[in-house]
């Protein structure tokens, strides 16, 4: 797969994470959208590195990878937690965070 291609892919994994997170009002699969939204940015790191001929690009990623597991666990944590005290996961909903 050329580098043009893998950045085109990245792009369109991009544009699909940003219309989910804007057209889905619950906060798990806006949740899920920005994690899309992450690796499509990963994903253009690495195809444009390809066509760099680099390859520390890779190890950047994955960093950035293990720092994206940390954030989804802790993310999921509060969903779960917003969850526990409003009843819901929707956005309109829970507006106001405050007691």
């Amino acid at each position: 797969m050329t580098a043009a291609a893998v950045v085109g892919l990245s792009f369109l994994l991009f544009v699909l994470g940003v219309i989910a997170f804007f057209v889905k009002r619950d906060l798990l699969t806006q949740f899920m959208s920005i994690e899309i939204m992450l690796n499509a940015a990963n994903l253009a790191v690495l195809g444009l590195s390809q066509g760099a001929d680099r390859l520390d690009a890779q190890v950047i990623v994955f960093f950035v990878m293990t720092v994206a597991a940390a954030e989804a666990a802790v993310g999921l944590a509060i969903i779960l937690l917003v969850f526990r005290r409003k009843k819901s996961i929707k956005t309109e909903d829970i507006r106001t965070l405050r007691g």
